[in-house]
């Protein structure tokens, strides 16, 4: 079984991180990861980065389930001012 916290390190270890953070239960994750390497990226590429850092424990199963909300350091300002992309 992997934790929030070794995700959260894997994530931080492979991708300049702003901020990082990680709720699940045992196989079902959400992640909130803000980046400013997602700049001039589309969703799909900032989800397949945070994926690529995972993905030998999705394939082991030991991540069923991965719901990733990924934003900009400017756009993770703005969501926050609304509340949005809670964790």
């Amino acid at each position: 079984m992997i934790t929030n916290q070794e995700i959260e390190s894997l994530i931080k270890d492979a991708l300049v991180c702003n901020e990082v953070s990680v709720n699940g239960d045992g196989s079902h994750f959400e992640a909130r990861v803000v980046s400013s390497d997602f700049e001039g990226k589309r969703p799909v590429q900032r989800q397949q980065a945070v994926y690529a850092t995972l993905n030998q424990h999705i394939a082991s199963g030991a991540i069923h389930a991965l719901t990733i909300k990924a934003f900009t350091p400017q756009e993770w300002e703005k969501a926050k001012k609304l509340q949005i992309g809670s964790l």
